[in-house]
Parts: C-alpha cells; sequence; structure tokens
C-alpha cells in the first residue's frame, strides 16, 4: 500500500514539473542557477538516450557576457533570454564525417566507450552501417544525416528542460537564429571546431513573471490505439 502511494506521489509530481515548465520569455537576472543544480540538469542531458548508444551530442554553456552580446543581433528568438538567463547553452550536433559507420568516432564510441568486444564491435557496425544506408536512408546527403543527429539531441535537450522543472528551474529551447552567422561566431570564438554544427540552443533561469495557463490538445487528439 505504502509503495502505491509513493508511486502516485511521484508521479504527482512529474505531471506538476511539466505544468510548471514553459518557454520561459524573460529571466530574472539577478537569480542565478547554482552549480549543484545546474551540474544535475547538464548530467541528465549526459545520460539521456541517443540511436544506437552514440550520443552525437556536445554541451556549450556560454556564460560569457560579451560573446552572448555578440551573438544577440543573429539570435532573434533570444533577445530577452540571451541578456537575463542564468545559464545559456548552445546545443551541437555531429556531422556526417562522424556519423558515418566507418568513423573514428563511430568506432571510437564502440571501443573506448560502450566497451564491446570486437566480435560485437564489428556485428554493431554493420548493423548501424545498414540502417544508416538502407533502413533510414540518411546518406543521401550531408544535411539529412547531421539532421538525424539533431533529433537525438532534442531527446537531451527534452530531458534537460524536465529535470529543471522538477527543482525548480525555468527554460526556454530556442530555434530562432541565424545558423551561418552564429556559427561564425563560434568558430572565430574557437568554440566551434571539429565535425560540428549547431543544432539548438536552450536558456535556464528564474521566471520573472507568471506564464499563461498551459494549452495543449486533447489526450483523445493525440493519442490513438490499436488494439
Amino acid at each position: 500500500m505504502e509503495q502505491v502511494k509513493d508511486s502516485i506521489q511521484i508521479k504527482d509530481r512529474i505531471i506538476e514539473a511539466f505544468q510548471f515548465r514553459h518557454a520561459c520569455k524573460e529571466f530574472d537576472p539577478a537569480k542565478k542557477i547554482s552549480d549543484a543544480d545546474f551540474d544535475f540538469i547538464l548530467e541528465t542531458g549526459r545520460l539521456s538516450p541517443s540511436s544506437f548508444g552514440f550520443e552525437p551530442w556536445k554541451f556549450v554553456v556560454i556564460q560569457n557576457a560579451e560573446l552572448r552580446e555578440q551573438l544577440l543581433p543573429f539570435t532573434w528568438g533570444a533577445k530577452k533570454q540571451l541578456p537575463t538567463s542564468s545559464h545559456f547553452v548552445v546545443v551541437l550536433s555531429r556531422t556526417r564525417a562522424d556519423m558515418v559507420a566507418d568513423s573514428a568516432f563511430i568506432w571510437g564510441m564502440m571501443k573506448d566507450v560502450q566497451l564491446l568486444p570486437e566480435a560485437v564491435q564489428q556485428g554493431k557496425g554493420q548493423v548501424y552501417g545498414n540502417f544508416l544506408e538502407n533502413d533510414f536512408k540518411l546518406l543521401e546527403s550531408d544535411r539529412i544525416i547531421f539532421e538525424w543527429g539533431c533529433r537525438q539531441t532534442y531527446i537531451a535537450l527534452g530531458n534537460m528542460m524536465t529535470a529543471a522543472a522538477q527543482v525548480g528551474i525555468d527554460s526556454c529551447p530556442i530555434e530562432g537564429f541565424d545558423k551561418e552567422k552564429v556559427e561564425q561566431i563560434l568558430k572565430e570564438e574557437g568554440i566551434l571546431k571539429g565535425n560540428f554544427e549547431l543544432a539548438c540552443m536552450v536558456a535556464f533561469g528564474y521566471r520573472v513573471r507568471e506564464p499563461q495557463s498551459k494549452t495543449r490538445q486533447s489526450i483523445e487528439q493525440v493519442v490513438e490505439w490499436v488494439r
């Protein structure tokens, strides 16, 4: 009975966090997220699932005020979030050079991170290569395979925002930016290097005002059961 009660309380807290979370347009610049809380948020991103477990992401936390000012003219979706957020994260995704089946990155992931035996590496590499080429046809253009990598980063993005909401921290995912110009700035600053491109951004902090009531389609509109 106690276990059932605990389960209900946990589910209630999770739903409360989803109700609390909103795309916060402006943060209180005087309120800063503690190191411990932000480390927790980043850890939920690091532990997120990805296709084949290849983790094609990198999270760059931009706290430098001058760099934020440089980015501001080219991030129309973050006009208020960039100057006011406690923490601002640029999410990068790996490009084709790293994501093809025979890349050093993929084989390094299998050998050094996933610690797979050599025979298993060979088998997984073949399955992955077939998946890219035939199942999802991701090798038809560089853009397609990059966008597939971006889809993985959005899993981590969602997990970080949900984790933040569960500890009372606000967030806002951001796609409103000029990708080419922002990437150029990040390259000039020595931040964007290697086989990465910009996937999305996300700001974290504490709200300055309460949001409007959350609106969503009904469960009947978004769920279909096939029995």
